[in-house]
């Protein structure tokens, strides 16, 4: 489901700028990547971030993109995972429970769940409010055409 058609606003407690959402529910997809709703500029007054809980299912591909002008932190909880990245996505990292990622802006990496069986779930934090806006899909082999 698109963002646009969720209410992130659902669950959120605004405390006089503390904000709090209690347990997100998973509500929307992204190339591969199921997320539960998290805090963004969308449903508080960040400016600079936003941060969700991501689910790869099992066996999945996040395809191949880039954050423009922004970074990302994740936090691997379960499952394990490899991005493929850089030019051409030649190089390759596995990660796994307790592992923490950084990935700076224009960096190209394609997210794959080493699984069959079990999902890879992870905490995404990224230095844009907007979430989604400023990713640019770049060319895989794994991408369906069409």
């Amino acid at each position: 489901m698109s963002a646009d058609k969720i209410d992130l606003l659902a669950g959120i407690e605004d405390h006089s700028g503390i904000y709090t959402l209690r347990a997100g529910d998973i509500t929307r997809g992204w190339n591969g990547i199921r997320y539960r709703t998290g805090l963004s500029g969308r449903n508080t007054s960040a400016k600079k971030l936003s941060m969700n809980v991501a689910t790869v299912p099992p066996g999945a591909v996040a395809y191949a993109h880039i954050h423009v002008d922004f970074e990302v932190m994740l936090y691997i909880l379960s499952g394990h995972v490899r991005h493929e990245f850089g030019p051409n996505l030649e190089q390759s990292l596995e990660n796994g429970p307790g592992d923490m990622i950084f990935i700076e802006p224009g960096v190209p990496h394609e997210v794959l769940n080493l699984s069959e069986t079990e999902p890879v779930v992870a905490v995404v934090s990224r230095s844009d409010a907007s979430e989604w806006e400023h990713i640019v899909d770049v060319p895989s082999r794994r991408r369906p055409q069409g």
